[in-house]
């Protein structure tokens, strides 16, 4: 999560010294012939269980606290002295393996790695998370004492603002209405139930196209895509700038976000501040994001999905008002959401101090 480092970084009250300890990716078997293959994934794995954790024991020698960004890097709480690690869980795809084993087989190397990373969960001094969704899975997990679990939502970065501060150019043609979908390319994100609905909705209005940000596509998408004849009104596109991304929510004639899971669903509350129409999945995170200022329809529900993009193409008032969409956005803030992260930490310094 590189946004929310640097947005904590960038927010931060002024009495608050904070350094990123990020290191460099150091490539070492990968750059072995033998080794090419597998090499990246080792060097991926010592990068993470190897490094990182020194860097962070002597980073911790002359720090105040250490705070993990990325819950997938929790074991390196146990480089930090008792009481001053704190973990930002933005959900918990990391544990699947261990928590559902029947839906996630690993190889017990990789079960053992992330049972490492679980307990370093555990034993931080402070969890944060985004939703109440995941404070009521992380209490499950044996997270209870309402000092350990502290609700600190995401915000909206500047760029994101219905009117640009500048002009922008894009890498793709806007000449036409397109639909936008903005995430990886993962599994919970279902694209392909984004691929079925879009073919739906061109079957009847052939003029609309579908703008991707994330990719690229996998081989049975790819399929996908050439069956259902949906080649030349699909667009893939990444390495997009905020600025380039803020103007494709703007432009678009609606964001769909068809995940069947998700930690919170950032994309829904930055379309929400350009004030685009967001149509979301109907998932408890998602709902805590989008509120009422979102259209929302059952996961994987292709037909009502289909009918809910083409009701709001043609008709505009079926979407929640612009004004409505903006003051939702604006109650999510960079700002708050580093000022909660600093007043915990504070307060965890009286504790040992």
């Amino acid at each position: 999560m590189d946004l929310c480092a640097d947005q904590l970084l960038a927010h931060l009250p002024g009495e608050i010294t904070a350094t990123d300890i990020a290191p460099e990716f150091s490539r070492n078997f990968s750059r072995l012939p033998f080794a090419r293959r597998g090499g990246f994934n080792t060097d991926r794995l010592w990068n993470r269980h190897v490094l990182l954790p020194r860097i962070v024991r002597r980073a911790a020698a002359n720090a105040d606290f250490v705070h993990v960004v990325d819950h997938s890097y929790a074991h390196v709480v146990s480089a930090v002295p008792p009481g001053r690690a704190g973990v930002y869980c933005h959900d918990l795809d990391a544990f699947r393996s261990l928590l559902a084993p029947d839906q996630e087989s690993r190889p017990w190397w990789f079960r053992r790695l992330a049972h490492r990373t679980l307990n370093g969960l555990k034993r931080a001094a402070v969890v944060f998370y985004s939703t109440a969704e995941y404070g009521d899975r992380l209490r499950a997990l044996g997270l209870e004492s309402a000092s350990q679990l502290v609700h600190a939502p995401y915000g909206v970065a500047a760029e994101f603002a219905a009117i640009p501060t500048e002009a922008v150019s894009l890498p793709v043609p806007t000449d036409s209405p397109f639909l936008l979908h903005v995430g990886s390319n993962i599994p919970r994100k279902r694209l392909d139930v984004l691929l079925d609905v879009f073919a739906g909705v061109w079957r009847r209005m052939p003029d609309v196209r579908l703008v991707q940000v994330g990719g690229p596509w996998p081989q049975h998408l790819n399929e996908q895509i050439q069956r259902l004849g949906i080649a030349r009104a699909v667009c893939q596109v990444r390495g997009l700038t905020r600025d380039q991304l803020a103007e494709l929510y703007r432009q678009a004639k609606a964001v769909l976000v068809t995940s069947e899971a998700e930690g919170f669903g950032l994309p829904v509350i930055e379309s929400l501040a350009c004030g685009a129409v967001v149509i979301a999945s109907d998932i408890p995170t998602l709902r805590e994001a989008g509120d009422s200022a979102a259209v929302y329809c059952p996961v994987a529900d292709v037909a009502t999905w289909t009918d809910a993009v083409i009701r709001t193409l043609l008709e505009p008032a079926f979407a929640p008002p612009r004004d409505t969409r903006l003051s939702h956005a604006a109650r999510f803030s960079w700002q708050e959401h580093a000022r909660v992260i600093a007043t915990t930490y504070l307060g965890l310094e009286g504790r040992w101090a």
